[in-house]
This record gives structure tokens, sequence and C-alpha cells, in this order.
């Protein structure tokens, strides 16, 4: 059965066979390049804390720079305000060239910038500076692009949407393997001297790509029908609180699995005492089943329902994400971390290739990027950015490496809620 489509979604645009995937690379390929620059930064987490925030003690070392990774997403609401309002009033297109350029020059703020031991006190300055950029940049980032897929293609909104998503498996692929590559061939030395700056500047060179498919799009004709609001954040917050809840809640499992996974290295290594390329391998193989199942998904949603898979999807996760980890601590080995990966991986994508046709479809057109903009960076500033942090903090303070999984049921269960009011409520399928 079709999923139910906003009132104001009613004029549909099949785009040429040519420019179908023109279309898709455009508006993804910024949601990559955000990705793989908040991935990388997690995956060397261990590696920029010794080189911007070093300290006597490893652990607090550890948790300055995770800390700071968190900080870079109080910005985000502030950047989803501002682009996601820019887009709703000006156009998507706008708004998508204007973060991607913030984003590749937070990017190369990082990559360049020279060691706490070179400059001081400005090293890490200047990091920071740079995540709050990129996170400001990512605040407008999703609501912008998703808005201007699912309006180029009404009629197919799951399987185009998904790209969004299945972009970010691309950008696991791609850091996971940096990561793998770096710790297998490189000494210790010359990662911390220079080698993790390395996918930092292979970052920067997919800007101008996005750059430049960006350039050569046009807005969808829903929206170019559609009257813009004059005020799209008060819209949202006057009339549209109850959507907007629902939408953080739909994403609070999958925001929170993603940040889970980007620790995954690190986890690797403190806990279970592995070596750092068994954590990069295995997400690896988490990023390429991202990439692939994600769009797979995305299609049957347009046939089946997203609320119906999304809600299958959940409860498998909930129940099973403690045994899964259970079963690893007792069992730490490369195949039993792959083997986990590979179980988190394939129910994240039957979850969350649904995902953003579903936020798209909480919201009309004239505030659709403004509502799923502060959505999706609310819940991903609350229980996204900070979770490595968290689940660092719970390991430490409970001496238990289930911490993650504890974490995971409780969204689970946060998600499943709002997608069962989304049905009552908005009588979405």
């Amino acid at each position: 059965m079709p999923t139910a489509a906003t009132a104001t979604d009613t004029v549909a645009i099949k785009p040429r066979y040519s420019s179908f995937y023109w279309i898709i690379f455009a508006a993804s390929i910024g949601n990559a390049l955000e990705w793989f620059d908040i991935l990388i930064y997690g995956f060397f987490a261990t590696t920029i804390a010794k080189t911007f925030f070093p300290a006597s003690n490893a652990t607090v070392s550890l948790l300055v720079t995770l800390g700071t990774f968190g900080i870079s997403y109080l910005i985000r609401p502030v950047g989803a305000l501002v682009l996601g309002s820019y887009a709703d009033r000006h156009g998507r297109k706008a708004s998508m060239m204007l973060s991607i350029v913030m984003m590749m020059a937070g990017t190369a703020i990082i990559a360049l910038m020279p060691s706490y031991a070179t400059i001081g006190v400005a090293a890490p300055i200047a990091v920071v500076f740079a995540r709050l950029v990129q996170g400001f940049s990512a605040g407008g980032e999703f609501g912008s692009t998703t808005a201007f897929m699912v309006e180029q293609a009404p009629e197919r909104k799951g399987f185009i949407a998904s790209f969004q998503f299945a972009s970010q498996g691309l950008s696991y692929l791609l850091a996971a393997s940096f990561g793998a590559i770096l710790t297998n061939t490189l000494d210790t030395a010359s990662l911390e001297s220079w080698g993790w700056r390395l996918p930092f500047l292979f970052g920067i060179l997919i800007g101008p790509v996005g750059l430049y498919l960006r350039k050569h799009v046009h807005e969808g004709r829903s929206f170019q029908e559609t009257k813009p609001e004059e005020s799209p954040v008060r819209a949202v917050f006057a009339r549209q609180k109850h959507r907007m809840l629902l939408a953080v809640g739909t994403l609070v499992l999958s925001t929170g699995t993603s940040y889970v996974i980007l620790y995954i290295p690190t986890y690797a290594v403190r806990q279970l005492h592995l070596p750092a390329s068994f954590g990069f391998t295995a997400t690896v193989l988490t990023g390429a089943i991202l990439t692939i199942v994600t769009p797979f998904v995305g299609h049957l949603s347009d046939r089946i329902g997203r609320v119906r898979m999304m809600s299958a999807a959940g409860i498998v996760f909930t129940l099973t994400i403690y045994p899964v980890f259970r079963s690893l601590g007792e069992h730490a080995s490369l195949a039993g971390l792959m083997a986990m990966m590979a179980w988190v991986g394939l129910l994240k994508a039957v979850y969350f290739g649904a995902l953003p046709a579903l936020m798209a479809e909480t919201f009309p057109i004239e505030t659709r990027a403004t509502g799923m903009a502060i959505s999706y960076n609310i819940g991903v500033t609350v229980f996204g950015g900070f979770a490595p942090l968290i689940v660092a903090t719970l390991i430490q303070a409970t001496g238990s490496n289930l911490a993650p999984a504890f974490y995971l049921m409780a969204l689970g269960i946060i998600s499943l809620f709002a997608l069962w009011q989304c049905r009552k409520t908005l009588n979405l399928r």
C-alpha cells in the first residue's frame, strides 16, 4: 500500500532519465561530504586529541576531543533555522550552494591547521571554530537537499530521498577505508604527524564537484508552483510543533546508531583491546551494506509503506542490540566485530532508507525545508552529536562495555512510539 502524501504534493514531475541521476548526485554529494568529515573526525579522535588537545591523561584528552565534536552540534539548530528558512523563501538550490561552500571552508581549516605543539592554544581554538562552521553548514544541508529531492519526483519520494542516507553509507565506506589503509600502512609517528590529514584533504576535493553539480540543477515544479511562506520558522513553531516532535522522534534511533557506529573504531581499541584496523575494517562492511541496501529499501517504501518497514526494523533492532553487544564482548575478534556491524548496518539500512521521505511527508511544501532542518538537527544534536561522548562517559562511569546497547535500546523505544503516532495522527503508512 503506498504511503500517504502531503496534500500540497499533488503536482508530480517525472524527470528525464538522464537528469534523474544528476539530481541525485547533486543533492546527495553535500550530505556525503558532511558525513565524510564527521566520520573522519570521529575515527581519528585519538590522534586529533594528541595533536590539538593534549592532556596529561589520555582519557581526559579523548573526552575533550569528543566534547569538541559534540559542541559543533550546538550550532546546528541555528544553521537549521537560518538555512532552512532561506531554502523555503528563496529556493532549495541557493541554500544548497551556500552550505557546501561553508562545509569546504571548515574542512580546509582542520586539514591545514598546525598542531598545538607548533602554534599553541590558537590550534584548538581554530579547530573548534572550524567545527562550528561545519555544524552551521550541516544544519541546513539535510532539510534543503531532501526537500529538493522529493520535489523533483513526488511519485518516487522514497527511492530518490533514500540516496540522502545511501550517501552516508558511501561516506562510511570511504572514511573507514582511509582509516584501515592508513593504520595498516603508516607507523604511529607518521599517522600522528601527517597521515591523519590526508582524508581531510580528500574531503576538500569533493566540494568543487558538489558545487558544479548543484549549479546545474533547477527547483522542482511543485516548489515553484507553491507560494512561499513569509516566515517559515514562525509557522513551524506556531502551527506544526506536533509534526516537528514526531519527525525528531522517528529520527533518534537512526542518528544514535550512526554515531555509535562512528565510535566503534575507538570502542574496539579501548574496550575490546583489538587493533585499530579491526574497527575500520568492520565499518567498511557497514558502509557497503548501507550504500547498497538503502536505495532498495527506499524503493520498497514507495510500494508497501514507510511506517510499516521502519516499525518492523525498529522492533528487531531494539530486541537484538543487547545480545549482539554482549556476544561481541564475550568473543572479541575481527569476525565477531564484522558480524555485529553487518547486522547493525542491515537493520539501520531498513530503518533509515525510508526515513527521509517520511520526514518530508510530515511537513507541507511551504515549510518543508525549515521543518525538516529543525527536526533533523534537534534530533542529531541531542541524540547523535553527543552520542560518542555519552557512550564513552557511560562506559567510564559504569565500567560496563554494554553501555552503547542500553543507549540504543532507549532510542529504539522513543522512535517506535513516534512511528505509532505518525500512523495514528498523520495517517502516514
